[in-house]
């Protein structure tokens, strides 16, 4: 699957990479995909449909992980034969690359590990899109150094997400002035919208988050014009096993979505 094949609109829209955090099971997948297949078919939004089959990075040893390596990727392929969308779900060491590959279109590097080279490099050559989130602890420009690697092994369909950066011990703040620098760099830029409100770092080891600012973070980004953006969402936030406290929820989703298709129409023109 090429690149502009998920991320280009007729109408010239955003992209959209949004789903779940993590697959908790095929009921609620499917509840989320074909809600946001609906809202993206009649607005005109490229979807990928995002899931995590596994988490790696959690603050505590008895954090929920997943339901299951290939159960949850098993998921993912139903939803993506199911909806016919593009699905994306993160990969955390090398050889976890080819396995996912054979189950989704973009495999995700996440932000603390952006800078692992023989992840990347196993990415890179399944010949999948990648993208790779900018490290919390890294400005824009040196995500030049992440794209080089995949292109110099020999796959150029790479995407970038900017997802906040390190202000103080339990809070990110995103630098807009970093989107079009990555742009620059020749690969469609993301906003995430969600994990950019998150305050980690807790005390209690569970990630705190700031979801009444979605809307404000998301609006921003469409209006300095970032070609996608990345949400998490879920029925319910309050009962999700992960991330809970900085996704958005699903019935919020149709709502947000047509006012940033009514910005991204005004900047256009």
């Amino acid at each position: 699957m090429e690149l502009k094949d998920i991320t280009q609109s007729s109408s010239g829209n955003f992209f959209l990479m949004a789903g779940p955090c993590v697959i908790e099971g095929e009921e609620m997948a499917f509840q989320i995909a074909e809600r946001l297949v609906d809202i993206c078919n009649r607005l005109d939004i490229p979807l990928i449909f995002k899931g995590s089959y596994r988490k790696a990075n959690r603050s505590r040893i008895d954090s929920f992980t997943g339901i299951g390596d290939r159960k949850a990727l098993d998921i993912l392929a139903k939803v993506r034969k199911h909806f016919n969308v593009p699905v994306v779900t993160d990969i955390h060491e090398s050889h976890e690359a080819a396995l996912a590959a054979e189950y989704v279109d973009v495999l995700q590097i996440p932000a603390f590990l952006c800078r692992q080279t023989d992840l990347l490099v196993a990415a890179a050559k399944t010949g999948k899109i990648v993208n790779v989130k900018k490290g919390q602890f890294l400005s824009a420009g040196a995500m030049r150094f992440a794209v080089d690697k995949i292109r110099d092994s020999g796959n150029e369909k790479v995407i970038l997400t900017e997802r906040g950066t390190t202000f103080g011990y339990t809070d990110l703040v995103v630098d807009y002035r970093g989107l079009p620098e990555m742009q620059s760099f020749g690969c469609p830029v993301v906003l995430d919208a969600t994990h950019s409100l998150q305050q980690p770092n807790q005390l209690g080891g569970v990630t705190g988050g700031l979801p009444r600012l979605i809307e404000t973070i998301a609006k921003a980004g469409i209006a300095v014009g970032v070609d996608g953006l990345f949400m998490e969402t879920h029925p319910n936030p309050s009962v999700a096993k992960s991330d809970g406290a900085n996704m958005l929820p699903l019935d919020k989703m149709e709502d947000l979505l047509c006012k940033l298709v009514a910005i991204r129409q005004c900047i256009q023109y």
